[in-house]
């Protein structure tokens, strides 16, 4: 594997859900491109015509600061924040990327971007596909299980379940 498919093995670091897109941050890009943030911005601009605004956009101030505090990226030595806000890149623009940036190490990028994007429509496509199937045991079976079943969407949600006390479970059994 090379070092730019494990810079992009986990996408859940690197894709960010906004404005409704899974999208990746410029400066992320470029750190997997091997080049500058600015220069990587520049030769976007050179071809604007290749990103209309479902491939690229730039974040809001708020949008910025939402998410330099959910993922950290809160830098403080000198020279380590932003003069501009970032844009950031769907997969279209990511795709679109390849035809501006023409490196052996950009083309190997994309491979791997590309590769995370689809593993990760994959992850959430199963995760809908067992939603479908949670509520089609749900209406088959009695109200008995409405308990099990709430437990089950609490998890896949990623909510971790209240502790059930055992006088209530055993009452349930009955």
């Amino acid at each position: 594997m090379t070092d730019v498919e494990t810079a992009v093995q986990n996408p859940g670091q690197k894709i960010y859900f906004i404005r409704g897109h899974r999208v990746m941050m410029d400066s992320d890009l470029a750190e997997l491109y091997g080049v500058e943030t600015f220069n990587l911005n520049k030769a976007v601009k050179r071809n604007v015509e290749r990103f209309p605004a479902d491939f690229m956009f730039q974040l809001s101030e708020n949008e910025w600061e939402s998410l330099r505090f959910q993922s950290g990226i809160l830098k403080s030595s000198r020279g380590e924040h932003r003069k501009y806000l970032p844009y950031v890149f769907t997969q279209e623009g990511i795709a679109m990327l390849s035809s501006v940036l023409r490196s052996p190490r950009a083309i190997q990028a994309n491979i791997a971007i590309m590769r995370a994007f689809v593993q990760l429509r994959s992850i959430l496509l199963s995760n809908r596909e067992l939603a479908k199937k949670l509520e089609a045991l749900e209406q088959k079976y009695d109200a008995q299980f409405k308990m099990v079943f709430d437990a089950i969407r609490r998890l896949m949600s990623g909510e971790l379940p209240e502790p059930t006390p055992l006088k209530k479970i055993k009452a349930l059994a009955r």
